[in-house]
This record gives structure tokens, C-alpha cells and sequence, in this order.
């Protein structure tokens, strides 16, 4: 088919004016904002294709190439999602998308030619309904805008200096400290729709504990001297991000553990330096993704996944772990990717055979997929232990 500049945009906006108001719906159901924030992003990439390469470059636009296209569209959303942060779990993303694509090529190709039988002659243009569908798409995203700033947790700043804790956060908000803030004791957050950002913890058992609570992002944290976990999640569903968790003052304390969440939506670790402490990063029958971390200096394992946890280990960065470097163990399974594993030494006083500086260990029934991992100055590379199995990749 031959479109026009307008008959592109008519399409295009015709198209997208049900996924929309679905994003909308989607949005105020869940109480997350990335179906709106995702289909916003679909709308601006398929008008600018439309006005800088469609138009110019495909004057006729056969059938077949809706696919490649499709893709193309796809790799530049998800490139734009990326930077500006969009919150939105893949597999949930790529369906909406498809489903708006495939939604667009029955409206294309069956629905819009019935309903105005000069469609193909005009080139895609539906007339009067053009500039009212693009009216009607412009008052739902305001309408989604305006509800999405008038349903956001209130921001709470915390003032520099020093504040006694715990500091209990039980109700929705955003909690940002000013430059010097600091909280003596820890932080508690016990609501969902929780920020924490730019706040400085010091001491307490757990130096933030998050317990209960969904959808709780924790961005440039830190974490200075708790006796048990540094960051401690249970049945929660979390984000963490550009974190920094040092010296533990307990023998037994651990830098960032979360836990008992496998039934809900997957947690993230990514961008975090973890130093010192038993295990750097954690988890028990949990979803987690571990990405780009930094953990040194462990005393008993550097990343470890266990108690039939399912995840991802990739592009972090392991040295000096005592024992073990990233352990999967306990039925887990695990991917272990990109990884940097260097300097894991033996652990000889254990008198524990799994624990003689292995660069990656599979344990007890559990499944370790590897792939791209640099393992250097490790005692061992590579090992697995009472049923559990290991693939390599490429």
C-alpha cells in the first residue's frame, strides 16, 4: 500500500488510541506506571519513523514488511526505555507491544478498509476522524498524566545531618536525603510504592530492612556497619541500585540478602559495591536479577543464589571471595553470565572440599547454566557437588 504522510499518521494514531486506553486501565490497576510510560514511548517512535523514514524512503509499503519493521520499531523502543528508565518486566513489555502490533495489522488490513472503502485509494487517510482520533489520543495521555501526578507518593526530604533511628517507613512516599544525610540505626520500610534515594545509613542490625512491601526501589544507598545484613529483604519485591555496602561490624553479617520472595514479581541488585561481610549478595527461594555489582572480600562466598532461588548473575564483578566465588546451591537455578571471578582463595580451615577456592560452584541439586565468565587467579575454576549440574556455553 501506498500511504500518505497523513494517511501514515491517521493509521498510526488510529492504531494506537486502544493500547493507550489499555496502558491506562492496565496502570490504575496494578498501580505501576510503566504501561503508560511504555505505550507513550511506542507513540513517539512511530510518529517520528513516520515523518523522517517511512515517508521518505518507503514510498510503497508491502505487506511483508510489516514484520521487519515491527522489529525495528521493537529494538528502538526498548532503546529508548532503557536510559529513561522504564520500570516495565520484559516478558509483560514485549507482550503489550505485540499485542499492539498485532492489533494495528488487523485495524491496517482488515477493519479500516471495511470501514472506509476508499482507505487504500486515500492513502491510509480516514477523513474527518483523523484530527479526532489524534484529539482523543492527546486528551487520554493528559488525562493519564494528570492522574499518574496526582496518585504519586508524596516526597519526603530528609534534611542533612545525623538522625536517630529506626526510621520507620510504613505508608507510600519518597524518601530523599539531602547531601550529609545521615540515619543512626537503620531504616524500616513496611509499605509498597517506596523510594529511598541518597540517604547514608549507619549501623543497626540490618541497615535497611525491607519487609512486606512491593515495588520499593533503594538507589544510592549506603550501608555502613550493620551486625547482620547491610540491605535485608524479606517477602518483598525490590530494586536496588548504585548501592555501597561496607565494613560489617558482625561476624556473621551479610551485605545485601533477599529472601522468601520466589511467588512475586523479580527483584533487581545492579550497580552495587559490596565489601566485607559472609556473603556480598544473597538469596533464598527468591527471583533475583544480579547485574553489574561489585563484591570483594567475602569470608564465605561472594554471590550466592540458593534455597531454590531463579536468576541471573551477570556482568559483576567477584574478587577476593574466601571459599567461593558465586555459588548456586540448594536446587537453584541459575545463569551465570559475563561474569569477572579473580583472587578466590581457599578456604583450607573449613576442611570443607567445596570451599577450595572455586571460581563457580553448583551445590545440591541445583542447575548452573555459564556463559562469558572470566575466571582468573581463582585456586579452581569451576566445580559441582552432590547432584547439582553444570552447562557451559559459549
Amino acid at each position: 500500500m501506498a500511504y500518505t504522510l497523513r494517511g501514515r499518521l491517521d493509521s498510526r494514531l488510529a492504531a494506537v488510541l486502544a493500547p493507550l486506553a489499555a496502558a491506562c486501565v492496565l496502570a490504575l490497576a496494578l498501580h505501576v506506571w510503566w504501561p503508560v510510560e511504555l505505550a507513550a514511548i511506542m507513540i513517539a517512535v512511530g510518529v517520528l519513523l513516520d515523518l523522517t523514514v517511512y515517508h521518505r524512503f518507503i514510498a510503497y509499503q508491502p505487506a511483508w514488511a510489516a514484520l521487519p519493521l515491527g522489529l525495528l520499531e521493537l529494538g528502538a523502543v526498548m532503546g529508548l526505555a532503557i536510559p529513561l528508565n522504564v520500570d516495565a518486566p520484559l516478558v509483560p513489555a514485549l507482550a503489550f507491544y505485540w499485542g499492539a502490533w498485532l492489533l494495528a495489522q488487523a485495524l491496517g488490513h482488515a477493519v479500516l478498509p471495511l470501514a472506509r472503502l476508499s482507505y487504500g485509494d486515500d492513502g491510509g487517510q480516514l477523513g474527518r476522524a483523523g484530527p479526532g482520533i489524534a484529539v482523543a489520543g492527546l486528551v487520554v495521555l493528559a488525562a493519564a498524566g494528570g492522574v499518574a501526578w496526582a496518585t504519586q507518593p508524596p516526597i519526603v526530604r530528609l534534611a542533612a545531618g545525623v538522625h536517630d533511628g529506626p526510621l520507620v517507613v510504613d505508608t507510600p512516599q519518597r524518601l530523599y536525603g539531602e547531601p550529609g544525610a545521615v540515619v543512626r540505626g537503620g531504616i524500616v520500610v513496611t509499605a509498597d510504592d517506596v523510594t529511598v534515594r541518597d540517604v547514608a545509613v549507619l549501623g543497626g542490625a540490618h541497615g535497611i530492612e525491607v519487609d512486606g512491601a512491593e515495588r520499593v526501589l533503594l538507589e544510592r544507598v549506603s550501608v555502613l556497619g550493620a551486625t547482620l545484613d547491610g540491605i535485608n529483604v524479606r517477602r518483598s519485591t525490590v530494586t536496588i541500585r548504585d548501592c555501597v555496602v561496607t565494613e560489617p561490624a558482625g561476624t556473621h553479617a551479610q551485605g545485601i540478602d533477599i529472601s522468601f520472595g520466589f511467588d512475586l514479581a523479580p527483584s533487581t541488585i545492579e550497580g552495587c559495591t559490596v565489601t566485607g561481610g559472609m556473603e556480598g549478595i544473597v538469596t533464598h527461594f527468591a527471583h533475583v536479577r544480579v547485574r553489574d555489582n561489585r563484591v570483594s572480600d567475602t569470608s564465605l562466598r561472594g554471590i550466592t543464589l540458593t534455597e531454590m532461588s531463579m536468576g541471573k548473575v551477570e556482568d559483576n564483578e567477584v574478587a577476593g571471595a574466601l571459599g567461593v566465588g558465586i555459588f548456586c546451591g540448594d536446587y537453584s537455578h541459575c545463569s551465570i553470565e559475563g561474569n569477572t571471578v579473580v583472587g578466590t582463595r581457599p578456604d583450607l580451615a573449613s576442611g570443607d572440599r567445596t570451599r577450595l577456592g572455586f571460581g563457580i560452584v553448583s551445590h545440591y541439586g541445583a542447575h548452573a547454566e555459564l556463559d562469558g565468565n572470566r575466571l582468573e587467579g581463582n585456586a579452581r575454576p569451576v566445580a559441582s557437588f552432590l547432584r547439582a549440574t553444570v552447562e557451559a556455553g559459549s
